[in-house]
């Protein structure tokens, strides 16, 4: 019996596992198919896109050619790194043929920024000497070493706010016998498809040799202790990453069927580059997404047709729809461009890390300006953003951008990014036509139309406003939007309650819409005689997500401070429930936060006074 029940189970385990592996081999073969499906889809839009823009390309051909400028500068009292020269030129030629490779891979062609090449073969590169010693510079100084290196360079007929350029400071100190390395140099970037500036660092151990060396180990001031070949991706793998700003790329880490090819040199790729050639891993990719992008910029195309004019997109008929089960999105629309559009991006931004945690999805337009983005990549637990780029054939973008919130199992929110797309017709007829004009384009549907008549109220020339201290003791609740204040100031435009002072004027933060607000863009105060009416303030405070900036929120009682927020970025709103017992004079103040006021849009979102 004993070997009769074994034998049994034995068949039984078999079965099962036959059962199993069929089961894998289905979900293998299905995984396969989509894997396919999903080459075949992007290897389409990629054709389409190229398509577009060779004929926007062919059309006229103009010879000037634009080029990176490579500048080298040092303060007086140092001189240029050891063997700069040839070092630059090689490591420029591995990241210009690393952007070609990367383009031809995603189908786009042999496409790579151009270098000043001399007739002799070598790269231009200009020396600049600084007005200071070294300590008289720190990291932060990148506008003036720009300021320095401008002089130079006009005299050589170069605008450093009219080309691409690329600083390498010596602000870097390397001792090679103690294998010690730490630097104070800028290394930042940022520009567009018509200027930009990367400032990065040069040391002597910076070669492109050096990439293979697993030793000797170095103790470098910010990563540790890692290998020469290490230190030498992280800082080359920087100087493509920080071209990559200079061009125009924001931070990404690609799409989710890209991550077999490494990490994305947008994202966290500047860490990664030449790993491959120690065998640390799969390296540095240039995402689909960004050699998009990429492919019609002056330096990548040779093309300077309508460079002299800024594209324009309108975006149309846009709709947005749930599917996986509502752990994934759609995004249908029409966009019409000068010049052409020829491709479309989204970026899925989740709240946080400033972008080098977006995922990205890319389109083509068909032949009706038709496209649909499929939106899956998505995080959990997360506020997020869809930006939708629309890449014009001359290099440059238009960005729309939509909010939308990811439930912590999983479950997408997209009823703020639906209801804002129902408002696009009212907000542009208001933005062109005015507010009489846009009382007849109030959206049909119920939601959308609430908050379409919240602006309309705030967009009133005589908006009809109460006194905090006057206001009968029979109203138990008084909205500070409709309060009127005994002084407002905002650092930007003027005092806007209920709506924001630009196109897109609905009230919007953290991936939630309110009908009732004050715009208090920073430095802003608003103050209220209450006279001890009120018992409690309560709302949210937060910033539109279509911006950036960062803002700090403050709350003063009869002069005493009551609230204090946390610094507030776009993506999350703070809450506060205050008692104001007693209390006769009501403050509000919007700080930013210790890094200038630029974008600094703070909102103080739906507050109310209750008895």
């Amino acid at each position: 019996m004993t070997v009769i029940r074994r034998n049994k189970a034995n068949g039984k385990l078999y079965t099962v596992k036959l059962i199993c592996a069929a089961m894998l081999a289905s979900f293998l073969a299905g995984r396969e198919q989509l894997s396919a499906e999903l080459v075949m889809n992007v290897q389409e839009d990629v054709a389409v896109a190229r398509k577009i823009l060779q004929s926007w390309e062919s059309e006229e051909k103009l010879s000037e050619e634009r080029v990176l400028h490579v500048i080298v500068w040092r303060c007086q009292d140092r001189d240029f790194p050891s063997g700069y020269r040839h070092r630059l030129q090689q490591i420029m030629l591995h990241i210009q043929d690393f952007y070609r490779k990367e383009m031809v891979r995603h189908g786009l062609g042999r496409r790579s920024f151009n270098l000043d090449i001399q007739p002799s073969g070598e790269i231009v590169i200009h020396e600049v000497v600084g007005h200071g010693n070294w300590n008289d510079y720190k990291k932060s100084d990148g506008n003036r070493i720009k300021e320095e290196c401008a002089i130079v360079l006009r005299e050589k007929g170069i605008r450093v706010d009219q080309e691409t350029i690329m600083i390498f400071t010596n602000l870097a100190e390397w001792d090679s016998k103690k294998k010690i390395f730490s630097h104070k140099s800028p290394y930042y970037a940022g520009g567009d498809w018509r200027k930009g500036i990367a400032w990065q660092l040069d040391s002597e151990e910076l070669d492109i040799q050096n990439l293979s060396r697993k030793k000797p180990l170095i103790t470098d001031g910010e990563y540790g202790r890692i290998s020469l070949g290490k230190h030498n991706s992280i800082f080359i793998g920087g100087m493509a990453h920080e071209l990559g700003h200079a061009l125009g790329l924001p931070h990404c880490r690609g799409s989710a069927d890209e991550t077999q090819f490494g990490t994305a040199l947008m994202g966290s790729g500047n860490r990664t580059y030449g790993d491959e050639i120690r065998n640390e891993g799969s390296g540095t990719f240039l995402s689909r997404a960004h050699a998009l992008r990429l492919a019609s910029h002056p330096q990548f195309s040779d093309s300077l047709k309508g460079f002299g004019r800024r594209g324009q997109a309108v975006f149309r008929d846009l709709k947005v729809i749930p599917n996986g089960g509502q752990k994934a999105f759609e995004v249908t629309g029409c966009v019409e461009g000068w010049p052409p559009v020829y491709a479309l991006v989204g970026y899925l931004d989740p709240d946080g890390r400033q972008d080098y945690d977006a995922r990205a999805t890319t389109t083509a337009p068909d032949q009706h300006g038709l496209f649909t983005f499929v939106c899956d990549d998505l995080v959990a637990g997360k506020s997020a953003s869809l930006r939708v780029v629309a890449c014009h054939a001359n290099g440059d973008t238009t960005t729309i951008q939509f909010p939308y919130t990811v439930g912590e199992r999983g479950i997408v929110d997209i009823r703020t990014m639906k209801c804002l797309f129902a408002l696009r017709e009212f907000s542009k007829v208001l933005a062109e036509q005015g507010v009489e004009a846009a009382r007849q384009a109030v959206p049909h549907d119920k939601v959308a139309s609430r908050y379409a008549v919240a602006v309309l109220r705030g967009r009133e020339k005589i908006r009809e406003m109460v006194k905090p201290d006057r206001v009968p003791r029979s109203v138990d609740s008084l909205l500070l939007s409709r309060a009127e204040p005994t002084r407002a100031v905002v650092g930007w435009a003027e005092p806007t309650y209920d709506n924001l002072p630009r196109k897109d004027p609905v009230l919007e933060s953290g991936g939630k819409l309110f009908e009732s607000g004050i715009f208090a863009h920073a430095p802003a105060e608003h103050q209220y005689s209450l006279d001890g009416a009120w018992r409690q303030l309560s709302g949210e405070c937060g910033l539109p997500s279509q911006v950036g900036g960062t803002v700090i929120f403050i709350i003063y009682a009869d002069g005493k401070e009551v609230f204090r927020s946390p610094i507030i970025r776009p993506g999350k709103t703070e809450t506060y429930t205050l008692n104001l017992t007693g209390v006769k004079e009501l403050v509000l103040v919007t700080e930013d936060a210790g890094d200038g006021k630029a974008t600094d849009w703070g909102l103080w979102l739906a507050p109310v006074l209750t008895r």
